[in-house]
C-alpha cells in the first residue's frame, strides 16, 4: 500500500518546480493556474525571486502548493493517477496540497486559500512577538510538560510532533526562549530557534482561525478521491463538512505528523511518496517507522522512476 505525502513551510527553494514545467506542459499548467488565480506571476518569484520574498508565508505556502501539484500531474502525465495511493497526507499547508492532489478542491481555490490562510497567519501576531522552537530528544510528553512549564502565564505549546525526537514549539517568543532552557534540562540533545516570521499552530493563532473559517464557508470542497489523513485528527476523513472545519482547527491546533505516519503505517502502508519541494517529511516518515520506505518525487527524473516502478 502506498501514501502521497506533501510537504509544508521551510521546504521552498528558488527554482523549485521549474524542471518539472520545461518538462511536462501539464506540470507548467498548474504554474499558470495558480498565476492566473492570484492575479500575479507567482511562479516568476518561484524561479527567479529572492528567497527572502519567496519565504514570506503568504508566498511560500502557494508556491509550496503549485510545485507539489505540478509534481502530481506529471505523475499523472506519467499514467500515475492519485489513486494509486491509499492515503494522502500533508503537513500543515500540505494538507491543502493533498486535498487539492485529490480533487476535493480545484488549484485556484486552493491557491487563493492559502494566499489568505498565509497573511492571515502572518498577520495574527505581530513580528517580534511570537516564537517557533525546534526541541530535539525529547518526545511528545516530554515536550508537552517542557511547554506547560515554560509558558508561566504566556502562550507555549507543542504545535508540531514530527517525528520520535522532534518537537516544535510554539507561542509567545519570552516563553518559547524559556522553554530552550527547560528542554536542555530535561534532557533533549538539542533546542534551537526556528526562522519563522509567527508562531504556528497555536492558540495565538486565533485571529487567523476566524479569517478561514469565513473564507472556507464560500468555497467547494468535494469528497477527495482518496481518503484524507487529518493533521489534527491523525486519523481519515472523507466527509467535506468535516474537512472544512479540520481546516479551520489545524491553523491553531497541533500538527499530529507521527500520529499520522504511524496510522497509515498500521493500515498497511508500505510506501511512502513525498510529492513536491524538499525531502524533510521522508527523513521524519523513515524515523517515525524504520520498516517505511520513502521517497521524494520533486524532479523529472524521479517522477520518470517513481512511474517505471509503478508500472513493472
Amino acid at each position: 500500500m502506498r501514501a502521497f505525502v506533501f510537504p509544508g513551510q521551510g521546504a521552498q527553494t528558488i527554482g523549485m518546480g521549474q524542471a518539472l514545467a520545461a518538462a511536462y506542459p501539464a506540470a507548467k499548467a498548474v504554474f499558470d493556474e495558480v498565476d492566473d488565480a492570484l492575479g500575479e506571476k507567482l511562479s516568476s518569484l518561484i524561479w527567479d525571486g529572492d528567497i527572502a520574498d519567496l519565504t514570506l508565508t503568504q508566498n511560500a505556502q502557494p508556491a509550496l502548493m503549485a510545485t507539489s501539484l505540478a509534481a502530481m500531474r506529471a505523475l499523472e502525465s506519467e499514467g500515475v493517477d492519485v489513486t494509486a495511493a491509499s492515503f494522502v497526507a500533508g503537513h500543515s499547508l500540505g494538507e491543502y496540497s493533498a486535498l487539492a492532489a485529490a480533487r476535493a478542491l480545484s488549484i485556484a481555490d486552493t491557491a487563493r486559500l492559502l494566499r489568505i490562510r498565509g497573511r492571515a497567519m502572518q498577520d495574527a501576531v505581530p513580528v517580534g512577538i511570537g516564537a517557533m522552537a525546534a526541541l530535539l530528544g525529547l518526545d511528545f510528553a516530554q515536550a508537552q510538560a517542557v511547554a506547560e512549564e515554560a509558558a508561566q502565564g504566556e502562550v507555549c505549546e507543542a504545535a508540531n510532533d514530527n517525528d520520535p525526537g522532534q518537537v516544535v514549539v510554539s507561542g509567545h517568543k519570552a516563553a518559547v526562549e524559556r522553554a530552550l532552557d527547560i528542554a536542555k534540562a530535561a534532557g533533549a540533545k538539542r533546542a534551537i530557534l526556528l526562522p519563522v516570521s509567527a508562531p504556528f499552530h497555536c492558540s495565538l493563532m486565533a485571529p487567523a482561525a476566524a479569517v478561514m473559517q469565513d473564507a472556507l464557508a464560500n468555497v467547494t470542497i468535494n469528497a477527495p478521491a482518496v481518503p484524507l489523513v487529518a493533521n489534527v485528527l491523525a486519523d481519515v476523513v472523507s466527509d467535506p463538512a468535516e474537512i472544512r472545519k479540520l481546516l479551520v482547527a489545524q491553523v491553531t491546533g497541533s500538527v499530529r505528523w507521527r500520529e499520522s505516519v504511524a496510522f497509515m503505517a498500521a493500515q498497511g502502508v508500505t510506501d511512502v511518496y513525498e510529492i513536491g519541494a524538499g525531502k524533510a517529511l521522508s527523513g521524519m516518515v523513515k524515523r517515525i517507522n524504520r520498516d517505511l520506505t520513502a521517497s521524494a518525487i520533486g524532479t523529472p527524473e524521479e517522477v520518470a522512476a517513481m512511474a517505471a516502478a509503478l508500472h513493472e
